[in-house]
């Protein structure tokens, strides 16, 4: 007990002296409080599916762009082209923006045959849209572009973009994808397309 007992040295106001004070330890030393907050159960969210909000379509591919690329693939309407982005995501997308001192920097979603459940995304940075590409952001937090290609947006459109910091490391990622069959691969890379 004694190597928790504390010395301090105070100054008396009225004096030039000081006096010695022994502090002994209470029971809140010995035993700290812990102190629990809560959220109401409607405020909450479930870790794995944070809040998102809605893009906003900031540029669409021209038929025109498709044609000059030989691309014979439909066009996803302005209107249907939708995914949605959580927060943290767009406030990542922004970090990376300003650190590549680059407001055209953006992340690119792709979708492409393979895995062991037949697709799978892949996600790189770009520093500038493609003319067959779809661009989105955030409706607020800016600049946190997006852009998915014209034939990945069929398979992607109304997913959540978010950005997932884990002990084993941090990653953007695809969550609640429409068009997926299941939850598909345990990697949450791969997955099969809905019939």
């Amino acid at each position: 007990m004694q190597s928790l007992t504390r010395i301090a040295r105070t100054a008396v106001p009225s004096s030039r002296t000081s006096r010695l004070v022994v502090l002994r330890p209470s029971s809140s030393v010995l035993r700290p409080r812990r102190h629990f907050s809560s959220t109401r159960l409607s405020q909450a969210a479930p870790a794995s599916h944070p809040p998102s909000k809605p893009t906003v379509l900031l540029a669409s591919p021209s038929q025109e762009a498709l044609d000059a690329e030989e691309l014979e693939i439909e066009l996803v309407p302005a209107h249907e082209a939708e995914v949605e982005i959580t927060d943290r995501a767009a406030e990542q997308l922004r970090t990376i923006s300003q650190r590549e001192n680059n407001p055209d920097a953006a992340l690119r979603i792709a979708v492409e045959s393979g895995g062991c459940h037949g697709y799978q995304y892949k996600m790189e940075l770009a520093t500038h849209r493609q003319p067959d590409d779809y661009q989105f952001t955030h409706p607020s937090i800016r600049p946190s572009n997006i852009v998915v290609d014209a034939v990945s947006l069929s398979l992607l459109k109304g997913s959540t973009i978010d950005f997932a910091t884990e002990l084993i490391g941090s990653s953007f990622r695809i969550l609640d994808n429409p068009q997926s069959k299941g939850s598909g691969c345990g990697c949450g890379v791969s997955w099969e397309l809905k019939l």
